[in-house]
């Protein structure tokens, strides 16, 4: 093909509708497969030595991922998926092709893919550092996590989240939001990880018939309780993470205060008696803005709240963190945790038709979790939505 040629067919790609049918569907398909890399296995294969062990990167629940490096020079991190997978190789591609559309500054780019008999594989940009609870709870490095990186951390994981709920091209719940799947590169930026456990679906719509999946700690009470899944989840799993970067304290495994279930429930006491300031992490005393450092705490504990209709969205907290230290009205009721107990008003939420949602991306890949933090539902959904509201139920805690 010629270079002007070429050019055209560039130009023209951005004007088919992805909710085109018939041939406008096809087009769609081959653009996709333009777009996206397929890799092929040998590729693969060569640039992980053969998947060799030490170029293993980490396992999750459902695989394995390595490093490697292409015949080009590019460095990757290749995820292979368990072959356990019910899924089919075309749902598999599809769903690949969609998230690798997904394009923003604090999210892990997806390369491409790669379909090999059984072998479903997905290929990412490599990132150098750790990942952030490797550096904030392992290894000896929390120290090069001064409060500015740590502030420009917290910014970008809500970025990065506001881009999936509301600008991306699908309305995307990762559902598993964690220090582990929070990468940092080269100058510690924060890139949102690990979209094995994300359903996608048409911006108006919500899942009610799914089972819970994520990692204790991190999962919010209506979710784990009760398979209610909405963009509040992901926002509470983000207060906890919030949390955590101020205090250097792992939530599900926290014993500061014997007195307090969790981080959460002791932030908040401190929080109320205006003692906040007492969970920072010793290691940022020199380098702490406390005013900024209260304000994120307030931040934490208005995302980690029971009601999911309390919560803000993540265009919300974005602006928060914008704002004045010191500027923000808006103050935090109780957190919600495992546990908690709740007042529930019942709705009659408008049900639309089962085929209308795109939900299943990569259920293969999620990480596994506790028994008792796995749940299903026998609901039927989805339901119709505004997007960013909890329609279910509304929930407040007992007081």
């Amino acid at each position: 093909m010629k270079k002007s040629q070429s050019f055209l067919v560039n130009i023209i790609k951005p004007l088919f509708s992805s909710s085109s049918r018939g041939s406008g569907q096809d087009g769609l398909e081959r653009i996709a497969e333009q777009e996206q890399k397929q890799f092929q296995f040998e590729t693969l294969v060569s640039a992980t030595n053969n998947f060799h062990l030490s170029n293993k990167l980490g396992e999750g629940g459902f695989g394995p991922v390595f490093k490697g490096r292409l015949r080009d020079g590019r460095e990757v991190a290749v995820k292979k998926l368990s072959q356990s997978s019910r899924q089919g190789n075309r749902e598999f591609q599809m769903e690949a092709k969609v998230l690798a559309r997904v394009q923003h500054r604090n999210v892990v780019n997806l390369l491409g893919y790669c379909v090999h008999g059984a072998e479903k594989l997905l290929v990412y940009e490599f990132m150098s550092n750790e990942s952030l609870d490797k550096i904030l709870f392992k290894s000896g490095k929390r120290g090069m996590l001064d409060w500015e990186r740590r502030h420009g951390i917290i910014t970008g994981i809500a970025k990065g989240l506001l881009y999936l709920h509301e600008d991306s091209h699908i309305c995307i719940i990762h559902r598993d939001i964690k220090g582990s799947n929070i990468l940092l590169d080269d100058k510690w930026m924060p890139k949102i990880a690990d979209f094995g456990m994300a359903r996608l679906f048409p911006e108006d719509q919500t899942h009610v018939n799914t089972r819970a999946a994520g990692t204790s700690g991190y999962m919010a009470p209506e979710y784990l309780m009760h398979g209610h899944l909405s963009v509040k989840a992901d926002v509470f799993s983000f207060g906890v993470v919030v949390l955590e970067l101020i205090s250097g304290q792992k939530n599900s495994t926290f014993n500061q205060d014997p007195g307090s279930q969790n981080l959460l429930e002791w932030v908040y006491k401190l929080y109320k008696k205006g003692r906040c300031l007492e969970i920072m992490d010793p290691v940022l005393l020199q380098s702490a803005i406390k005013e900024e450092v209260t304000m994120c705490i307030q931040i934490g504990l208005l995302c980690t709240q029971a009601d999911p209709q309390l919560r803000p969205t993540m265009r919300r907290v974005v602006v928060m963190l914008s704002k004045k230290p010191g500027s923000l009205d808006e103050e935090p009721t109780r957190p919600g945790y495992l546990g908690s107990r709740y007042n529930r008003r019942h709705h009659r939420p408008a049900i639309t038709s089962s085929s209308a949602s795109y939900s299943g991306t990569f259920g293969s890949t999620i990480d596994s979790v506790s028994p008792s933090a796995s749940i299903t539902t026998t609901r039927t959904g989805p339901t119709k939505l505004e997007r960013g509201k909890y329609p279910i139920r509304e929930w407040s805690p007992l007081k």
